[in-house]
């Protein structure tokens, strides 16, 4: 079975989770923000496992995953508070890169020629997507970018290792990527006093649970396709961050950030082929 539509499926949570942090993240710590979430995910996952059981060789990767899974979403986060979200989110995108690198030169994986093809229209999209416009009302653009590659490296890293850890148990790899990153995000949301109203904490699980399921549904499509296509598909969760800003946040784009968009949604079928 191809793992396309997972891939896809996994986009469409990814940019909806990342919509809806970057405007919790306005409004209360991104450590809190991204600590919320991930408790919920685990919670869910380990009651799944609980009665289904779990492949241990999923553990090692998972824990990796969750180590630069934590770097990637705290800087995500804040990026998204900082910056302007359809700006932050197709420069994310760009992690696809990272997968693809190791799908090729690890793996030794190797598209066709209209895949490739499809591999740059879409990252060249989210590239343009990511032109910041002169007359933005973002608090500081520039440190928002900064943070958007920091996140689009790790990000990477991170879909690399759910990827090893989807190749014996998807879920009992994610599940093991948040026992590791939850102690981490919970310490730093305690040093840093981070705190939010309890009604506030169920909205913030939420995007931890729509996160989680991108998270799984990428692992398990690493296991019915190449992972550097795989990669790809699931990275092109801007799109969704990019029209639900656009629609509920008024976000506008300049011309050429219409064009990336378009790009990036032309890019699916090339890779699909």
């Amino acid at each position: 079975m191809s793992g396309a539509p997972l891939a896809l499926l996994a986009s469409v949570l990814w940019g909806t989770a990342d919509f809806l942090a970057g405007r919790a993240s306005r409004t209360h710590p991104a450590v809190l923000v991204a600590l919320a979430g991930q408790v919920a995910g685990l919670i869910a996952l380990g009651l799944i496992l609980a009665f289904r059981g779990l492949d241990t060789a999923a553990l090692l990767p998972g824990a990796i995953a969750g180590l630069v899974g934590t770097v990637a979403i705290l800087a995500l986060y804040r990026a998204f508070a900082l910056g302007t979200m359809s700006v932050v989110a197709p420069i994310a995108a760009t992690s696809a890169i990272v997968p693809v690198l190791a799908g090729v030169l690890v793996d030794g994986e190797r598209p066709n020629a209209l895949q490739w093809l499809g591999m740059a229209v879409a990252l060249t999209g989210a590239a343009l997507a990511s032109r910041e416009s002169v007359h933005t009302k973002a608090v500081d653009p520039k440190r928002a970018i900064q943070l958007a590659l920091l996140a689009a490296l790790f990000l990477g890293l991170m879909l690399v290792f759910l990827g090893r850890a989807g190749d014996h148990d998807a879920l009992a790899g994610v599940a093991m990527s948040r026992v590791v990153s939850v102690p981490i995000l919970g310490l730093l949301a305690y040093r840093a006093a981070a705190t939010a109203p309890w009604r506030e904490l169920p909205k913030l699980g939420a995007i931890g649970l729509l996160d989680t399921g991108a998270n799984t549904a990428f692992a398990i499509a690493t296991t019915g396709g190449l992972l550097s296509l795989v990669a790809v598909l699931g990275g092109l969760f801007p799109v969704v961050t990019v029209a639900l800003a656009f629609f509920l946040l008024h976000e506008r784009l300049v011309p050429i950030q219409r064009v990336g968009v378009v790009l990036a949604l032309a890019g699916i079928p090339l890779i699909s082929v």
